[in-house]
């Protein structure tokens, strides 16, 4: 168990990270300080089961917290009765249409019990490249018209998808994102989404956690299976999200 300090990176963005098992305990999942945020470091952190997240004035920081919460792509929760609302709804979703729209509107939403946001100028700029050379996507909610009313981004890495963040400037738009990612990754053959964190919020959606040792694991072994590098859009598709309104699973639930 680390109660010391946190690793501090070089110069390399190739070098390897730090064994997570040295991450320190307080604050849970500490494992480095350093480096940049250009695609190589950022591509090996995640494959590594690592992320950044810190905020504006802060050093950059990198995490690997034990445990791990995730989604299984066939285990999103969606409340019976927001499923009654679906079968209503004119909203569709599509992949990687507008990816900085989403980061902005990630980093601007507002957040119970945060006064500013860890998605730096920096960091929208780095995932921006990563983007730009298909390894970051977006998933936009839109209502009739175009105007988007929810959506997520992350980063892939073989078949494992990494979430960064999600919004809603309308009820329930995060959640169609993260219901729509989850099908089409489990249509594709990718069984789990990174959440990274806990909150509120993602646990009512059926995150859940995993010891890091397992997740480790999971990633290393899904990290190095032939992926989809590139735009999504078209593989994507245009789902309704009426369609998402299917069959409740276990433990729906009807709140």
């Amino acid at each position: 168990m680390n109660r010391g300090l946190p690793a501090l990176l070089g110069t390399d963005p190739g070098a390897p990270f730090p064994d997570p098992a040295t991450a320190l305990r307080e604050p849970d999942g500490l494992l480095a300080v350093g480096g940049d945020l250009k695609p190589r470091r950022l591509l090996n952190a995640y494959a590594s089961g690592v992320f950044p997240w810190y905020s504006e004035g802060q050093p950059l920081l990198w995490w690997s917290p034990d445990p791990r919460f995730v989604f299984a792509t066939d285990g999103v929760r969606l409340s019976t009765r927001f499923r009654r609302q679906l079968r209503r709804s004119d909203w569709t979703v599509v992949a990687d249409r507008a990816f900085d729209q989403v980061v902005l509107a990630c980093a601007t939403a507002p957040r119970a019990g945060q006064d500013g946001t860890w998605i730096t100028d920096a960091m929208a700029a780095a995932y921006s490249t990563l983007h730009a050379l298909g390894h970051a996507h977006s998933i936009e909610v839109l209502a009739p018209g175009g105007r988007m009313v929810g959506g997520l981004y992350g980063v892939a890495v073989g078949r494992m998808f990494f979430g960064e963040s999600m919004f809603s400037a309308e009820s329930g738009g995060s959640k169609v994102a993260l219901a729509a990612l989850a099908q089409v990754l489990r249509r594709w053959g990718w069984p789990m989404i990174d959440a990274q964190v806990p909150n509120p919020h993602l646990l009512r959606l059926g995150a859940r956690p995993v010891p890091r040792a397992v997740f480790l694991e999971d990633v290393r072994r899904l990290a190095a299976l032939p992926g989809r590098t590139g735009p999504w859009d078209t593989g994507f598709g245009r789902l309704h999200a009426a369609e998402l309104a299917g069959a409740a699973p276990p433990h729906a639930g009807a709140g």
